[in-house]
């Protein structure tokens, strides 16, 4: 999944958000942090809430509040565990593994909404079938497609279909997508699809309700109906939005309950305290969009803010040198969680560029004039050199030395051998000038590109910044405008594929292979692996595909991060995560204690 904005350090903390009042230098909001079972944070500039468009990781976490599908992660467990969330229990699956059935949890509701006519409306199998036909329907410009082409029964026959002039029939059928009864879901497979599990907790499998689309129409992109934990009270697009607690889950007796079991250590650390109970715990949430890392950080200090993550200025005053929390923030409650991400960033060359995309020794060139010690110390060491797409701790990693690692001599070299000695265009004489298209404009992004741009100065390339805001620069990937463009991916799943994917043809813009790369043989080699069971053979498959990507150099392989956030002592139930959405609902708030803090520890006590 896409991570904004482009060469940030993943900052997740609870809910995969900070939490953060408004700035400093404008008026406090009504709803302030003393009002009650409140959680706060931020968000990026998300798209909208419709399951079938997002991509990114910041409308994920927004939707998965909303929406929720027929599986879950469960919450404490690890290595990764699937757990039933909408379906009453895992699915029955065929011998030959292509036939997955499953029961629906009887009794769920969708939330109140215009669109019902004030009829209460209960979840069913079709709510399923629906939502992903409305995947596959060229007309809603899905960016999950990826996620079940070539593998359902039927189903891009019916994208196909949808591809015309009239209305999308969603009448028609689709031989994979069945609804057996009003409580058993269907999916019928073309091949063997490992992942699938996986891909049913993404919010492209969440059900949906037809009423919804229909009555909103184009608007449905802003009128979520789901049956979730939440729903949305209010969205002012790029400032705000705000998340209630779903009545329906009172009024129909739905008892969704903390995890009663965990890891050994989890109970120690307090996790365990609510076993059992019915959630969600917090009644309110409330997101603003806030860049500023400096008004972040002051509210945190001031016990405004309930979690924060760690900008490279405050860095040094707020972890050691052993990579430890400093005592003066030990001692006042707050806590440190260092976690290990999947996650990948990159530069990515669109292949249709007719200047990049072409020239492979050119791509070459710039892969080995990116500083990769250098900007593993900009980011105070808190980050490690990816050398390919695979990411640590993940099944096909491979740590072996990088094709093309910082060399500037062999930079130099290769961009001559492309037709650029020194940085000049052979034919034309003219400096070569290449554009990256940015998702934020943040100091951080800046700072970070800044010292980009000196990379390839030194081989004599001009990298000129390109500045949107994040769903612009998504607007522009999907349509394929880019010509550089620096982004993150966050697994969508524990699973090699899901990076891999990002290379495959068909994945091409709107899909997730924004950088438009074409290559048989690796499709050749993708869709075979894809069937294949966990194996080593699948394992060393997976190797071999993405050494055969940092050959072709369609990225820059710039790093993984490791996630370093903090929290005051009031948050109860937070347990990093990768999958983290949806999970909100386990968080718990203790606001007394909150207030205690506060009375203790004034801001002032900060600067003393």
């Amino acid at each position: 999944m896409r991570r904004s904005p482009g060469g940030r350090i993943r900052l997740l903390a609870v809910a995969g958000i900070l939490l953060v009042s408004l700035p400093a230098c404008g008026p406090r909001p009504v709803d302030s942090v003393d009002s009650g079972n409140v959680l706060y944070g931020i968000t990026s500039r998300i798209r909208g809430f419709d399951p079938v468009k997002s991509g990114d990781v910041a409308s994920a976490i927004a939707i998965s509040k909303v929406y929720e599908g027929l599986l879950q992660y469960a919450y404490l467990d690890r290595p990764y565990r699937l757990e039933p969330l909408l379906a009453d229990g895992m699915p029955v699956v065929s011998a030959d593994g292509l036939v997955y059935t499953f029961k629906i949890r009887q009794g769920i509701y969708f939330a109140d909404d215009p669109c019902f006519n004030g009829v209460a409306r209960e979840l069913q199998a079709d709510d399923f079938v629906y939502a992903i036909k409305r995947v596959a329907d060229v007309k809603t410009e899905s960016t999950g497609f990826w996620a079940f082409n070539d593998r359902i029964e039927g189903l891009d026959a019916f994208k196909e279909a949808s591809s015309g002039p009239d209305l999308t029939d969603y009448d028609r059928p689709v031989s994979g997508l069945q609804a057996i009864d009003r409580y058993t879901f269907q999916i019928r497979l073309t091949r063997p699809y490992p992942q699938l599990l996986w891909i049913l907790t993404l919010h492209y499998a969440c059900a949906i309700p037809h009423e919804a689309v229909r009555y909103y129409g184009e608007e449905f992109l802003n009128h979520p109906v789901g049956t979730g934990p939440y729903i949305l009270k209010s969205w002012q697009r790029n400032y705000r939005v705000e998340f209630v607690r779903n009545p329906v889950w009172g009024r129909t007796g739905r008892t969704d309950r903390y995890p009663e079991h965990a890891e050994a250590g989890d109970a120690a650390e307090g996790l365990l305290e609510d076993a059992g109970q019915p959630v969600p715990f917090i009644d309110r949430i409330v997101q603003y969009v806030i860049d500023d890392a400096s008004t972040q950080w002051l509210k945190f200090v001031a016990g405004e803010v309930e979690s924060s993550g760690i900008s490279r200025d405050n860095w040094e005053a707020v972890i050691t040198p052993q990579k430890d929390l400093a005592g003066h923030l030990e001692r006042r409650g707050i806590r440190l969680y260092r976690t290990p991400t999947l996650d990948v960033y990159y530069v990515g060359f669109n292949m249709d560029d007719p200047v990049v995309g072409p020239n492979l020794k050119l791509r070459r060139a710039l892969t080995c004039a990116f500083d990769s010690e250098q900007w593993v110390k900009f980011y105070n060491d808190r980050i490690t050199r990816a050398r390919g797409p695979i990411p640590p701790g993940v099944a096909g990693y491979d740590d072996e030395p990088a094709l093309f690692p910082f060399d500037l001599d062999r930079a130099r070299t290769l961009l001559a051998e492309a037709g650029f000695p020194e940085g000049v265009d052979r034919v034309t004489g003219q400096r070569l000038k290449l554009t990256l298209e940015l998702g934020s404009s943040d100091s951080s992004t800046r700072e970070s590109v800044e010292l980009m741009m000196g990379f390839f100065r030194k081989i004599g390339v001009t990298l000129v910044p390109s500045y949107n805001n994040w769903p612009t620069f998504l607007s522009k990937m999907d349509r394929r405008q880019c010509q550089l463009y620096l982004l993150g991916w966050v697994a969508d799943y524990p699973d090699a594929e899901n990076f891999l994917q990002l290379f495959y043809g068909p994945n091409q813009s709107p899909g997730p292979n924004h950088s438009n790369y074409i290559n048989p043989e690796f499709d050749r080699l993708y869709e075979a692996v894809r069937t294949m069971p966990d194996s080593p053979e699948r394992t060393a498959r997976y190797r071999t595909m993405a050494r055969m990507i940092m050959d072709d150099a369609p990225w820059i392989f710039m790093h993984h991060p490791m996630d370093y956030s903090l929290q005051h002592r009031w948050v109860h139930n937070y347990k990093p995560h990768d999958f983290p959405y949806g999970m909100v609902k386990y968080y718990r708030l203790d606001p007394a204690d909150r207030q205690a803090w506060k009375e203790q520890f004034s801001f002032v006590h900060w600067l003393e």
